[in-house]
């Protein structure tokens, strides 16, 4: 059974999600094609039928991370 690919949004950029594979191969997606509630940094999982899908749970372990959010101090 072959595992789903994901995209990670990389960064919003006018009617585009500009998303990353775990190649680092970037990919620009209308935004009507893109999950509601997906922003930066969300993955995206790639269905069998070419669906795009918002995957919550590796979108929270992505962001939780090792060394947690970027930018870590706070003013």
């Amino acid at each position: 059974m072959e595992s789903m690919k994901q995209l990670v949004i990389d960064r919003l950029d006018g009617k585009y999600a500009i998303c990353t594979d775990s190649d680092q191969k970037f990919y620009a997606i209308e935004l009507p094609e893109v999950p509601q509630g997906a922003k930066a940094g969300s993955v995206l999982r790639i269905t069998d039928e070419g669906e795009l899908q918002l995957d919550v749970e590796a979108t929270q372990r992505r962001q939780q991370g090792p060394q947690g959010k970027r930018g870590g101090k706070k003013r």
